[in-house]
């Protein structure tokens, strides 16, 4: 039988007790820090040699899909009640809101070097050091809002733009392709700064700190906010039946994303899956 995701929005006090206290455990056991370091090994980008699995390619949905169920299997052997809740930031749009309750996340961090002093992942609570990241900070940061250069999350109208394109992805299946769902989504945009940040890509700018590249899945956060990209990949997967994940066959010998990005049916690293394998799993979970 299928569990639910839900709003973070909507758990009780014991759900968000229950949340954190399994993110803490796996935190504990070692295995949080494998999650983070498998999301900065997989962070290639459109300028670097190699196979693009996670980051600017059209494999971004479904290895951040499959990321996040491991993630999810692992808080739940520990309880078996917990998934991962998702965060809407269309409505939930605050440093006040949910997620940032002290009981849940924390807060912001303070002014003068971005440490989270609060909740249960502030670095002086003990149980939440950095250990895996792109710098030698130890504690968890935050920026949210970006005091300096304040920017917006994205809204609903943002999200719509989106999910109103039928077409799932298009060559050169890169950061600079201006048509198709995944591009829209991930939110990579032309022009520099806060202009070219949209959706996914404008709320790691927002939240700041940990999120800001491959080690943002430090912050608990990040899981949140990847729920609730899965969730719009499930309602654009709802609204545009006939269409599916593409390219459905490997670009070329003589094409220049040969060998860089992964087609429907070709192994998705790390994993023994494939995207065509992860386009609906409705059977493990689904979203309420």
């Amino acid at each position: 039988m299928a569990y639910t995701r839900k709003d973070v929005s909507t758990l009780t006090s014991t759900e968000r007790r229950r949340l954190v206290g399994a993110l803490l455990e796996i935190k504990r056991r070692g295995e949080y820090d494998e999650f983070v370091r498998m999301h900065i090994a997989y962070n290639t980008p459109d300028g670097e040699h190699g196979l693009r699995a996670a980051h600017m390619t059209p494999s971004f949905l479904p290895w951040h899909r499959k990321f996040l169920l491991e993630l999810e299997r692992a808080l739940r052997r520990v309880d078996p009640s917990v998934t991962v809740p998702y965060w809407d930031w269309t409505r939930d749009r605050t440093t006040a809101s949910v997620p940032w309750l002290d009981d849940l996340l924390g807060g912001n961090g303070r002014r003068s070097d971005r440490q989270v002093t609060t909740g249960p992942f502030a670095y002086r609570a003990g149980h939440w050091k950095i250990n895996e990241g792109v710098t030698d900070g130890h504690y968890l940061t935050r920026d949210l809002g970006r005091a300096r250069a304040p920017i917006e999350l994205p809204t609903a109208r943002d999200v719509e733009s989106a999910l109103a394109d039928p077409v799932y992805d298009t060559a050169p299946w890169d950061s600079t392709v201006t048509r198709g769902f995944r591009n829209k989504l991930e939110g990579w945009g032309a022009g520099r700064g806060s202009v070219s940040w949209h959706n996914h890509n404008r709320v790691h700018r927002w939240v700041g700190g940990m999120m800001l590249g491959g080690g943002a899945a430090n912050d608990p956060v990040f899981w949140l906010h990847h729920s609730f990209v899965d969730l719009q990949w499930t309602r654009w997967q709802q609204r545009h039946p006939e269409h599916r994940y593409l390219p459905a066959e490997p670009p070329g010998a003589h094409d220049a994303e040969h060998h860089r990005i992964v087609a429907r049916h070709e192994r998705l690293p790390p994993w023994d899956v494939t995207p065509d394998q992860l386009e609906d799993l409705s059977e493990i979970y689904q979203y309420v």
